[in-house]
């Protein structure tokens, strides 16, 4: 549970946005969204093996 304390006199749109970026930096959101949908334990090992894929070749344009 995200808890944000609103100071005295304080805009309640700035303590959404703080709100909001809060969220967004805790990864909830990535967990609600993963749990949304199952996905089988094949197809996410792909997604992994796929990502690092990608992060080898960018490492490796850098180093070129």
């Amino acid at each position: 549970m995200l808890i944000i304390p609103v100071k005295e006199g304080e805009n309640i749109d700035r303590a959404l946005k703080r709100y909001k970026r809060k969220f967004v930096k805790t990864t909830i959101k990535n967990q609600l969204q993963e749990r949304k949908q199952y996905t089988k334990p094949s197809i996410a090992r792909r997604a992994q093996i796929q990502k690092a894929q990608y992060i080898q070749r960018l490492r490796d344009l850098e180093n070129i």
